[in-house]
């Protein structure tokens, strides 16, 4: 049926990935359903378009996503909203370093055991968008940064596999990610919570 489409399927992911990050930049709790039905749609996708490491992170948004909704409800004010907080240095680099652990076994898996198109670029996004997301889920302000960077390459790569609806979509996941940075350092400033002695709340790696 029609109805059913790759490009229909595709339209349905992007405006619910869209009201996704819309409400993750109002730091509503109600952002993760809304995410959770984005990406199951966006798997089917990526499995078609033979970009398996991407396929593996929007199953992983999925997972990350019912952990991130009981995180925010749990963290959220009577608006059903979030505060964000901030890691330090340490646990940035122990971050970076488990993305590229994860680039390299995805990419190399992916080369020598599939027919994955741009394994390793492919795994590049995926590694790192694992890291970012569970920052985003963590509440972590400066996770906004990875998604700068990862949102930036995947207008590249989505568009190198005709994808150009999704390659749009991170055209404006970029520049919604620079806004998403400034819109949560403003609440972290408004409530006096941007200090150096308030860096962290909770656990991180």
């Amino acid at each position: 049926m029609e109805l059913f489409s790759l490009d229909t399927i595709e339209i349905a992911g992007v405006v619910l990935n869209i009201a996704y990050l819309i409400l993750l930049i109002k730091r509503s709790v109600y952002c993760w359903p809304m995410g959770i039905l984005g990406s199951g749609l966006s798997i089917f996708i990526f499995l078609n378009s033979q970009l398996y490491s991407e396929a593996i992170l929007f199953f992983f948004y999925v997972l990350i996503g019912i952990y991130g909704w009981v995180k925010w409800a749990g963290n959220s004010d009577s608006s059903n909203q979030i505060q964000p907080i901030r890691w330090k240095v340490m646990q940035h680099i122990s971050a970076i370093s488990i993305g590229i652990l994860t680039t390299l076994g995805l990419g190399y898996f992916f080369s020598s055991q599939t027919d994955a198109s741009r394994p390793f670029e492919d795994a590049l996004s995926t590694g790192f968008a694992f890291v970012a997301s569970f920052l985003e889920a963590r509440r972590v302000l400066t996770g906004w940064f990875y998604w700068i960077a990862i949102n930036g390459f995947s207008i590249w790569l989505y568009a190198d596999r005709g994808l150009i609806l999704y390659s749009g979509l991170s055209v404006v996941y970029t520049a919604m990610s620079f806004y998403g940075y400034y819109s949560w350092r403003k609440a972290m400033i408004a409530t006096s919570s941007f200090s150096d002695t308030q860096i962290l709340d909770e656990p991180g790696f």
